[in-house]
């Protein structure tokens, strides 16, 4: 009787547990969304996190890592440096700026195993950054196996501001789609006044298309979750579009 209680109470123990698992997001971070002339250098930082919580997991060395500009695609996973973020393996590379423009730097990890949910995640993420003040067709997809295209321009926005955001996969609007929603608490000085606000959520309408109020300045972290039409080892795989925006203060 006393070993079934035990696993009684282990049973709910993890139930618990998975309730209380927040939102996996892929993050690629620059120090800011806007460059000027006069500081035509930025660095950008590339980890796996539950951002608001400030717990990190270990990124291994990306598939892919590149730059959009002007139509052209750059390969910078070689530029890549070795860091910890969050106490926990990550990357780190700096950008020159030589044209005016809208960058899109874009990060396609290798497959995640994650065992409390028994499957994989990859999280395609991408970062807008406009150059001198400039910037346009920033609407348009780049291209990759799912994102979210931006509808509200994705720099120079103030704290407060409404987003909206298309998301895509294999190129297609997916309706209905879940979009979860999660706030850069960089230094942790934030505290959730429950726990299920540590994450939002909201729900895409027949387009594919999401909105969502950033109440605060800082970095803005999207996640589109779907599964793929594949599976890695007999696993589910977790398809994530991220998209990273900076909201401003005055």
């Amino acid at each position: 009787m006393r070993k079934f209680k035990l696993t009684i109470a282990l049973s709910a123990m993890i139930v618990f547990s998975a309730s209380l698992a927040f939102a996996h997001f892929g993050m690629v971070i620059p120090d800011s969304s806007v460059i000027l002339p006069d500081h035509k250098t930025t660095n950008l930082t590339l980890s796996f996190a539950h951002p608001f919580e400030g717990n990190g997991m270990n990124l291994a060395t990306p598939q892919k890592f590149s730059v959009y500009h002007d139509g052209k695609v750059t390969d910078l996973l070689s530029t890549l440096k070795s860091t910890k973020v969050m106490g926990h393996e990550a990357f780190t590379t700096s950008y020159n700026f030589k044209r005016p423009g809208m960058y899109v730097f874009v990060m396609e990890p290798k497959a995640y195993p994650e065992p409390a949910e028994d499957n994989y995640i990859i999280h395609y993420t991408k970062t807008v950054i406009s150059a001198f003040n400039e910037g346009e067709d920033w609407n348009k997809p780049v291209g990759v196996k799912t994102e979210i295209v931006p509808l509200t321009r994705p720099w120079g926005n103030y704290a407060g501001n409404v987003f909206q955001g298309q998301v895509l996969l294999d190129g297609k609007p997916v309706p209905g789609c879940r979009v979860e929603v999660e706030y850069y608490n960089k230094d942790k000085k934030l505290t959730a006044p429950f726990e299920c606000m540590v994450t939002q959520e909201v729900i895409c309408d027949d387009n594919g298309v999401f909105t969502f109020a950033c109440p605060k300045s800082g970095w803005w972290g999207f996640a589109a979750l779907n599964d793929a039409d594949y599976k890695i080892e007999g696993k589910d795989v977790e398809l994530g579009a991220v998209l990273w925006t900076q909201m401003m203060s005055y």
